[in-house]
């Protein structure tokens, strides 16, 4: 799953070298952290919150098959 946030981020953003994608095990959810550059984060946001929102109702789909929670967060 930390692959597909990564694949996606890079190809959102203008510096994909400074994407930075880290996953981490919380009690009942795998936390997906997500640093870029500063210029690029309103980016992965999107208006309104709209892009990341999309990107956090992906990895909730797929992760059904998984039965497992991941959160997704930008750092």
């Amino acid at each position: 799953m930390e692959k597909l946030v990564e694949y996606i981020v890079k190809n959102l953003v203008d510096h994909p070298e400074d994407v930075e994608v880290s996953s981490k095990i919380d009690k009942d959810a795998v936390i997906i952290n997500v640093k870029t550059n500063e210029d690029d984060i309103g980016k992965v946001i999107g208006k309104n919150g709209k892009i990341i929102s999309s990107i956090r109702t992906i990895v909730k789909s797929l992760s059904i098959k998984s039965h497992k929670k991941y959160i997704v967060k930008i750092g």
